[in-house]
C-alpha cells in the first residue's frame, strides 16, 4: 500500500498560488492602508491595529502554507490539519479585511473576495487529502 502517491497535486498547485497571490494581496492591501491613511480621515487609532492585523495575516499565512505543503507532500495528517485551523485564522482575518476594517474599498471586497474563495477551496482539498492519508 506504501507504493501508492496518496499526496495531492491539486492540493499542491492551490498552495503555491495561494503563496503567489498572497504576496500580491499583502502588497496592495499595505499600499491600501497607506492610501487610506493619506487621502481619508484615518483615525490613528485604526492605522495602527489595521497594520498589526495584516502583519499577522502575513506570520499566519507562511505557517499556514508551509504545513500544507508539508503535510501534503509527506503525506501526514498533522500538519495538513493544523494548517486547516490556521486557515480559520485566516479566514477571520480575510473577513475582518473585508468588513470590519476602517475603510473597505471595492478594491479591498475583490482581494479578500477571491482570498476567501481560494481559503474555502483548499480547505475542501485538504479534507480530502487528510481522509486519504487516513485510510
Amino acid at each position: 500500500n506504501s507504493s501508492y502517491q496518496l499526496s495531492s497535486v491539486p492540493l499542491q498547485i492551490l498552495l503555491y498560488v495561494n503563496g503567489i497571490y498572497y504576496i500580491f494581496y499583502f502588497s496592495a492591501t499595505l499600499a491600501m492602508i497607506v492610501y487610506k491613511s493619506q487621502v481619508l480621515s484615518y483615525p490613528d487609532d485604526f492605522l495602527a491595529p489595521d497594520l498589526a492585523l495584516l502583519f499577522v495575516m502575513a506570520i499566519l499565512e507562511v505557517l499556514r502554507l508551509y504545513l500544507g505543503s508539508k503535510g501534503n507532500l509527506t503525506e501526514e495528517e498533522a500538519p495538513l490539519g493544523l494548517s486547516l485551523v490556521i486557515t480559520v485564522g485566516s479566514v477571520i482575518l480575510s473577513v475582518y479585511f473585508l468588513v470590519w476594517q476602517t475603510y473597505v474599498l471595492k478594491a479591498d471586497v475583490i482581494l479578500n473576495a477571491v482570498l476567501l474563495f481560494t481559503y474555502g477551496l483548499g480547505s475542501v482539498l485538504k479534507v480530502m487529502a487528510i481522509a486519504a492519508f487516513v485510510r
